[in-house]
């Protein structure tokens, strides 16, 4: 096929076998299935009330049983051909039995909601009518009671009572209530985006079991199906700590302080950290980092570690000694010697899935991490000023299947003196913080003084040479031939021309987000991006269904990196057979808070976990050569005036907690774009941040990508292409109403408009 054919011309091709169509193909939607199967969660299996016996009758509570929540709103909302929802799931099961007249109570109201305008995820719960009650109890002793969430970008939860995101509604509470009284075997089923409150059926006696079936995509309740069953023995994991209230989070009470600021007063002690560090805080915890049942056991031994090189080496032994097949999930932990630097109780540096283990199989798995990855970073000076440092001791090792159940084994790495692992320079360097935690639990003072923010001089040079009399304009596609280098292309482009590739481009063909490039005198063709990440997200207009894939939060929660990167390639081929090149996804911002709205669209509360799926996620899509956008770099972990909130941390709190993801993200997979987020990071806009964007991004991790702005911010474009950030988002930037070429023309070196303009004929060269 002729270069770019696909950015240039319709109609699409279909990418499948024999000609056929890709896009929401049934292997795609099989993956989607099998992806929510194993992201699935078993909390809570008393008496071993799951798998469902076979001829099990059940009567089925909550509206959420048809009102199924597949995924969030706003860009990381999917338009596929159907979504099935639990009840749905559980009639195509042949060996159990559902009292259909109570769900099809629970179908009529809800319909009736939807034709009154009410959106998926956003009704009351029902009462439940006395006699439909009456019946379901003749019917069977074995009840499901189904609760869900819904949350979108732009908005989060408020946390004060007035809307029972975390806890449960009244409706809610008195549903479980009269479930509980009426029936012996109650199981719970989560159908969720994000952490919310577990205590309730955590300690009761009368829910025998619960599942966070999270939002698990178009064949979500099918698959909750296929687990309650035990068609799939569940192996999920959690990625976020389950806490009491919602109070326990530290980032709780400061969350909704100002809609202009957050101060991030906890530090590095998000999530696990917290919790397992903090005195008085492991108490507090329902359920640990890394949790997770399956309906058979596995026995993990045998674990061994030795240094090699730079590196730690882990292996464990796993065997299956249950009834059932099933896979396990190996976490790594380690401790630091307590120094001068304050740190948490528990890190995770490693993990690995097994393969489906049949009862009595074993399998050895090996895991590494790079011995630096236990170094601190110092922002105050207690050892080493602005480096990553390892303090002189013992460097504990811990292997389990959570962060509480993971024991220490005998291996130990000893440090007999401090070591510097890292320097590095100082940046971003925090005002107004105020205090930060430490690990006893206290609070320390961080002194308020002036910063001012580096600034980095723009050493390409590109001066503009003006074509002979007769010389034609040179092609980008004679770059491709070798005919010309790219920055002999590039200096033939006048001022005016570069300042034009530097802001989005009109929507072509299906494409409603808008594009890149687009100066066709000169064959730069205008690929298309398109929204992400739970799927390829295509506006329904168009005819065409995508699939839907889980959320983040599910698929992180599967711990298994070969299925996110499948779910990458699949995604990219859905966004290549219908002509588009840039799929914006992964997302990878941390859940510092259950209250953010788009948690959902984030994998974790740990960095690694984030950085690890980010980058299978990045893999697997440009392996198609489909462009992927790790974002929102970074700090976005909340959604109120997002785009005029001020994030507040720690240079330390930033680099281990906030970037550490994307740190691993671009080390391992180098993803072709970034996406910059709306916020403000420590007083500077994230996408007008030299240093992070220049020092940290391109100086210090090696970032050769390009840079783009979130979509409408408020940032000033000539600032941004000063710090590096290169393409600023969407078309109508340039519209007259917000003409920045116009503003930019003025502020900016022709130098710093024509490195921005390489970077991103860069990235249209390496797409096919």
């Amino acid at each position: 096929m002729e270069k770019w054919a696909r950015i240039k011309y319709q109609p699409c091709l279909p990418l499948g076998d024999n000609n056929s169509k890709i896009t929401g193909c049934k292997n795609h939607i099989q993956l989607s299935r099998e992806a929510a199967c194993e992201g699935t969660v078993l909390l809570k299996n008393d008496d071993n009330i799951l798998p469902l016996k076979k001829g099990t009758k059940v009567a089925i509570f909550g509206k959420a049983q048809i009102d199924y929540v597949k995924g969030g709103g706003g860009s990381g909302d999917v338009h596929c051909e159907y979504v099935r929802n639990i009840y749905d799931g559980l009639k195509l099961k042949q060996t159990i039995e559902v009292f259909d007249d109570l769900s099809l109570y629970y179908k009529t109201c809800v319909e009736k909601a939807y034709k009154m305008g009410k959106t998926v995820g956003q009704l009351t719960e029902l009462e439940i009518p006395e006699s439909l009650l009456m019946a379901a109890t003749g019917f069977t002793d074995t009840a499901i009671i189904t609760i869900n969430r819904y949350s979108g970008e732009d908005w989060d939860r408020k946390g004060d009572g007035t809307d029972p995101y975390f806890e449960l509604s009244i409706q809610e509470k008195n549903m479980v209530n009269i479930v509980c009284a009426n029936f012996d075997k109650v199981i719970v089923l989560l159908n969720t985006g994000a952490m919310i409150d577990t205590s309730w059926f955590a300690d009761n006696d009368k829910i025998g079991a619960a599942v966070m079936i999270w939002q698990g995509g178009m064949e979500g309740g099918l698959a909750t199906a296929d687990i309650l069953v035990g068609d799939v023995t569940p192996s999920g994991k959690l990625v976020d700590t389950c806490a009491i209230s919602l109070a326990d989070y530290p980032s709780s009470s400061g969350f909704h302080e100002s809609d202009d600021y957050v101060k991030y007063t906890e530090d590095i002690f998000v999530g696990y950290r917290y919790f397992e560090t903090i005195p008085g805080m492991k108490e507090r915890v329902v359920y640990p980092f890394g949790y997770g049942l399956s309906y058979t056991e596995f026995e993990i031994k045998n674990t061994i570690a030795h240094t090699a090189g730079d590196k730690i080496l882990v292996s464990a032994d796993v065997k299956n000694i249950g009834e059932y097949c099933g896979k396990e999930v190996v976490q790594v932990y380690y401790s630091t010697p307590v120094g001068k630097i304050t740190k948490p109780a528990r890190e995770l540096c490693a993990f690995a899935k097994t393969k489906l283990l049949a009862p009595g199989e074993s399998e050895t798995l090996t895991m590494n991490f790079n011995i630096n990855d236990m170094a601190s970073y110092d922002d105050i000076g207690d050892v080493e000023k602005s480096a990553y440092v390892m303090e002189a001791g013992e460097y504990k090792i811990f292997v389990g299947k959570s962060v509480r159940d993971a024991k220490e084994i005998e291996f130990k790495y000893v440090l007999e003196e401090n070591k510097i692992c890292q320097k590095l320079t100082e940046y971003c360097k925090p005002t107004r913080l105020g205090k930060r935690l430490t690990a006893t639990g206290e609070y320390i003072e961080v002194p308020d003084k002036e910063y001012i923010p580096k600034t980095f001089a723009c050493t390409y040079e590109c001066d503009m040479k003006i074509p002979a009399e007769g010389e034609g304009k040179k092609q980008l596609i004679d770059v491709v031939n070798g005919e010309v280098s790219l920055d002999d292309f590039i200096s033939q482009l006048s001022d005016y021309e570069l300042l034009g590739l530097l802001v989005g481009q009109k929507n072509t063909g299906v494409a409603n987000t808008d594009g890149m490039g687009n100066l066709p005198e000169y064959g730069i063709p205008s690929p298309m991006t398109v929204d992400g990440p739970a799927g390829v997200r295509i506006r329904p207009n168009t005819g065409i269904r995508t699939t839907a894939f889980p959320v983040a939060t599910m698929l992180a929660c599967t711990w298994n990196l070969d299925i996110l990167e499948r779910v990458g390639v699949a995604g990219a081929l859905e966004t290549k057979e219908n002509n588009l090149s840039m799929w914006l996804t992964p997302a990878l911002n941390i859940h510092r808070s259950p209250l953010c709205g788009r948690n959902f669209e984030y994998y974790s509360e740990d960095p690694l976990v984030s950085g690890k799926m980010a980058a299978v996620m990045v893999r697997g899509i440009q392996s198609q050569r489909i462009v992927a956008t790790p974002k929102h770099f970074a700090c976005n972990n909340k959604e109120t005036n997002r785009k005029e909130s001020n994030s507040i941390l720690s240079e330390r709190a930033l680099r281990e907690i906030y970037l550490k993801g994307f740190e691993i993200c671009v080390k391992e997979s180098q993803p072709k774009l970034i996406m910059t987020a709306y916020n403000i990071v420590n007083n500077v806009r994230a996408s007008e941040s030299a240093e992070l964007i220049t020092g940290i991004l391109r100086g210090e991790w090696g970032y050769r990508g390009l840079v783009t702005t979130d979509w409408n911010n408020t940032a000033e474009k000539s600032a941004e292409v000063k710090a590096g950030n290169d393409i600023r988002m969407p078309s109508n930037t340039n519209d007259g109403k917000h003409n920045y070429i116009d503003t930019i023309s003025v502020k900016n070196k022709r130098n710093e408009l024509a490195i921005c303009v390489k970077r991103l004929l860069e990235l249209i060269l390496w797409l096919e």
